[in-house]
């Protein structure tokens, strides 16, 4: 949606809307010379520090620090994405969209013919609740504390157990058995036998869009004997898993409902009747609808609330789950961009707590939370005992290198300092654990006055030789950069990490910059017409040589540079390289720290580890490394 709008249409917004004019709507301004002042949309405050310029078509909050046009105050006082925010700009300004290109509008006319029969769908199962074939359902509902006054809010429906119930309903209305199977609703046999419905005899709960449209369902089941008590739909051309998040319109309300500077925490649970527990409770939840959390769904949270808190069972699948992520989270996090933890006691969920105790105590258990450093230290100070000097080891070592996989060199650095403070604390009078001792100091002192030796004629041969191969990329590294200018939608998954860390070689942080500034602009270009647009934004054909040439290198190491390769295959083989890359350079960064601590608290254990760890890496990336052993539980066989 984003790629309909380029820099020319935007600015034709800006230019007809004077940003006073839509701020002023909901926030009191008054003129101050060439200005307008008012109290923050963002912060409770008695003296002014709310300012919006005209002329620069900016607006400036001192107290919050936030910035930016009217397209950024719509996304961050009404919860906007950047595509609805920009619709809605265009329609105030009386302009109308840019038209979509052959293939989006076909694209689009298919997601909205599905997304009609979804809704259809949606007001089938809501009416099956209230019919005779429900009563079971609804006595389930009223045993679980959820009133018939709250379904409609919801839309909670029942899907009766006939095997083509809700097909034979909606090919009466004119729907093709092959749309409803695109749609998610209905099975496809393999064998090619008639289409079936997917939900039967479940309670449905309908999952919606950020903007409250019907994109899927999920449905539990009425018999305790079924294989699946929940079942969700299947990924379509309308829903992705991996970046909607159950509850997210309802959640939405809520958070714009409340008062300027009191922002309720935006939770994070494991259940659709979580969700509905914590918005009965006045508390804006989401759940990721039985996977895991994922980067996608990071950012659309991080979108909505700077640091939502993850509230997952305190069982061993809940643990486990708060732990893959914090691993997802720790290499996005940057200042203003976080998450808390919250457990609700006694080993219930928050459906429980409502249920049982009331929605006061709810909102009670979900204020009390953990910041993410401290979650993080207390996960890995109790993954084992701390019985021996080389089990205390291991966990400094391990806290230094959570540390380093985070993006953000600032925050980096803090993490390392704060997850270290909190490992002395717990022996505030220790020894170290293994010293380097005079001779080892003397051998360090020794090998750096080596070199500071002149060079032997072989040597400056060689540093000439080394210099001549520093102009040129990492190989690997150009390798991804090349695969992404084939096909940009590959940063896709990653772009917030490519937007920060580029390819891990500064010598494509341009090329990584412009990519991840193209996927806003431009969808499936072709690579001549990628090319042509780097070159429009400065990136020379010898730079765009380069590439090509340095990523030729890399061989084995890139074999999602294959053209036999299937693309999804090569999407899951670029994305794995990434990810390699991503690590080596945190490990990188890792060692480099650890040199420096070692003057401070003469513990060369952290180094050698991390040496060896990024050693072994430097060896696996080099080689065949789809193919290696350690590479194939990650790797579709």
């Amino acid at each position: 949606m984003v790629g309909r709008f380029d820099e020319r249409f935007l600015e034709e917004i800006k230019s007809r809307l004077r940003p006073s004019d839509v701020i002023g709507r909901t926030v009191k301004l008054r003129r101050q010379g060439r200005e307008f002042v008012g109290l923050s949309p963002f912060n409770k405050e008695k003296t002014p520090s709310f300012y919006v310029n005209d002329d620069k078509g900016q607006f400036f909050d001192f107290s919050s620090g936030k910035n930016g046009d009217l397209i950024t105050f719509l996304q961050e006082t009404e919860r906007l994405s950047f595509a609805e925010a920009v619709e809605r700009l265009a329609a105030e300004a009386g302009l109308a969209l840019p038209a979509l290109d052959p293939r989006g509008a076909e694209q689009e006319k298919t997601r909205q013919g599905l997304a009609e029969w979804l809704e259809t769908a949606a007001q089938w199962f809501e009416a099956e609740l209230r019919r005779p074939v429900g009563r079971e359902a609804r006595a389930y509902l009223e045993k679980r504390g959820l009133p018939e006054a709250e379904w409609a809010r919801f839309r909670i429906g029942f899907s009766p157990s006939g095997r083509t119930a809700l097909k034979d309903y909606l090919v009466t209305k004119g729907a093709r058995p092959a749309e409803l199977v695109d749609a998610g609703l209905l099975v496809a046999p393999e064998d090619g036998g008639q289409p079936y419905d997917r939900f039967r005899d479940r309670i449905i709960f309908p999952i919606l869009d950020a903007r409250g449209r019907v994109v899927s369902f999920g449905g539990r089941a009425m018999d305790p004997q079924a294989r699946a008590k929940y079942l969700n739909g299947p990924e379509t051309v309308v829903f992705h898993k991996g970046h909607q998040l159950y509850g997210l319109s309802e959640a939405r309300k809520i958070l714009a409902a409340a008062a300027a500077g009191d922002e309720p925490p935006l939770v994070v649970v494991e259940g659709y009747m979580d969700v509905i527990a914590c918005h009965r409770a006045g508390v804006p939840a989401v759940a990721a609808m039985g996977t895991a959390l994922g980067e996608e769904q990071m950012e659309v949270l991080w979108r909505h609330h700077p640091e939502p808190t993850l509230c997952f069972d305190g069982d061993r699948a809940g643990r486990q789950a708060a732990a893959r992520a914090m691993d997802r989270a720790l290499p996005l996090l940057r200042a203003g961009r976080s998450f808390r933890f919250a457990i609700v006691e006694g080993g219930k969920d928050p459906d429980d707590v409502l249920r049982e105790q009331g929605a006061a105590a709810l909102k009670a258990q979900l204020s009390k939370t953990t910041p993410f450093a401290e979650a993080l230290f207390i996960r890995e100070k109790d993954s084992e005992a701390l019985d021996t000097p080389e089990r205390k080891t291991a966990l400094k070592v391990r806290l230094r290198k959570l540390a380093a996989t985070i993006a953000d060199p600032d925050l980096a650095a803090a993490y390392k300092e704060d997850l270290l403070a909190r490992f002395e604390g717990l022996w505030p009078t220790r020894e170290p654990v293994y010293t380097v001792g005079a001779a080892g100091r003397e051998l360090s002192r020794a090998r750096w006055d080596k070199r500071k030796a002149p060079l032997s004629g072989a040597t400056a041969q060689g540093k000439q030789a080394a210099v001549a191969l520093s102009q040129s990329s990492k190989p690997l590294a150009a390798a991804l950069a090349q695969a992404a200018l084939r096909d940009p939608s590959l940063i896709d998954d990653s772009i917030e990490l490519v937007g920060a860390r580029g390819f891990g070689d500064e010598r494509l942080d341009r090329i990584a910059h412009e990519l991840v500034q193209l996927r806003y602009e431009a969808d499936g270009a072709e690579f001549d017409a990628v090319a042509r647009r780097m070159r429009a934004r400065g990136v020379d054909d010898e730079t765009l040589a380069r590439v090509e040439r340095d990523a030729s290198r890399a061989g084995v190491a890139a074999p999602f540079l294959d053209p036999t390769v299937a693309r999804d295959q090569v999407r899951l083989l670029w994305r794995q390289a990434f990810d390699l890359l991503m690590r080596l350079e945190s490990l990188e960064r890792a060692v480099a720290a650890a040199a420096q601590d070692l003057a401070r608290d003469q513990d060369a254990t952290t180094l050698v580890s991390l040496k060896a760890e990024r050693d072994h890496l430097r060896k696996l990336i080099n080689s065949d490394w789809a193919h290696e052993d350690e590479m194939r539980p990650v790797l579709p066989h």
